[in-house]
């Protein structure tokens, strides 16, 4: 198949966080920039393994559109959709199913990860990494953008369409993972130093801005040594996301004042001004756009009905192809 083919989705379990930004809809939004087709849903089918809610699924929803589109996607230039309405992704999962071992599944970090949180597991849960191979395989992507904690996703999808291939022929493409040069930036920090994940309550939201901003930026965890203790920069959580923000020449030297030491140290309370500015000015423009969209709802009901439409096409194709391989059609 000719040209690239870019696909990613984003779940809507709550407010999109820095960590979504950083770790994935910056890129997404950067790959604008590159030939090609680019397919992003909002996962909400995902969504069901922890959402009991339905109104709260529905806002989320809604959210995760707002966010992109505020964020800079470009309709005429990708498709956004929602995941449940393209039903030909819950076929290809249960095709997908029938050639995928347990063990495979049983491996997965983030079941194993979720289990080690306390997570009630579900067998929507444990199978969680096929849908996630259907979604990928459906518009027969190509490159798909992940972050570093990602990439086993991918991997099982290789193998999964590998297997159905062996059995039944060339049916699906072979998706490959496009990891961020600067990794670091994929796995952003919670407020307690921890991954950032809205399942963990230690997360920052995009758009946060004035008094509830400083009160969150207020929350990341700090010590209780003073100014003028010398400190590793390593161990400040602070720097760290400071580092999102900042020019490398000025994050450089906040970091060379807190390995100093000495009077005249920022404090973290110094830090954590900075950052609530730096914030409110890198999301400034963002903030604008989304209340546009937030004012006009029809409008951005159309952009995802036009992009389930699109991605349909696409996964009915795929669907029919498939199922004609293994004698269903």
């Amino acid at each position: 198949m000719a040209g690239k083919i870019f696909l990613s989705g984003i779940q809507p379990s709550g407010r999109p966080h820095l960590g979504n930004y950083f770790g994935a809809i910056r890129q997404h939004i950067a790959l604008q920039e590159q030939a090609g087709e680019r397919f992003y849903f909002i996962a909400d089918y995902h969504a069901l393994t922890s959402s009991r809610e339905p109104q709260k699924l529905r806002e989320a929803v809604r959210d995760v559109a707002l966010t992109y589109l505020a964020l800079g996607l470009d309709p005429e230039r990708s498709t956004l959709f929602r995941q449940s309405d393209v039903p030909e992704v819950t076929e290809l999962t249960w095709l997908l199913t029938t050639v995928t071992g347990m063990g495979l599944l049983e491996r997965a970090h983030s079941y194993k990860d979720k289990l080690a949180h306390g997570i009630t597991p579900s067998v929507g849960l444990f199978v969680y990494p096929v849908l996630m191979a259907a979604d990928i395989l459906a518009y027969d992507s190509t490159h798909v953008p992940v972050g570093k904690d990602q990439v086993q996703h991918l991997e099982m999808a290789q193998d999964m369409a590998g297997s159905f291939n062996a059995a039944y022929g060339s049916v699906f493409v072979r998706p490959e993972p496009m990891i961020p040069e600067r990794e670091g930036l994929a796995k952003v920090p919670g407020l307690d130093g921890e991954k950032m994940s809205k399942s963990y309550g230690n997360d920052l939201w995009i758009f946060e801005s004035g008094k509830a901003l400083k009160n969150a930026v207020g929350k990341i965890k700090t010590d209780s040594r003073p100014p003028e203790e010398p400190k590793d920069p390593a161990g400040v959580l602070l720097l760290q996301f400071l580092e999102l923000f900042l020019p490398a020449e000025e994050l450089e030297q906040w970091k060379h004042k807190v390995r100093a030491g000495g009077v005249g140290a920022p404090g973290y309370g110094h830090l954590k001004q900075r950052l609530v500015e730096a914030i409110e000015t890198h999301f400034a423009g963002a903030r604008a756009k989304r209340e546009e969209f937030v004012k006009d709802p029809a409008r951005v009901d159309k952009i995802l009905a036009h992009g389930a439409e699109k991605a349909r096409a696409r996964a009915r194709q795929t669907r029919d192809r498939a199922l004609a391989a293994c004698g269903l059609r």
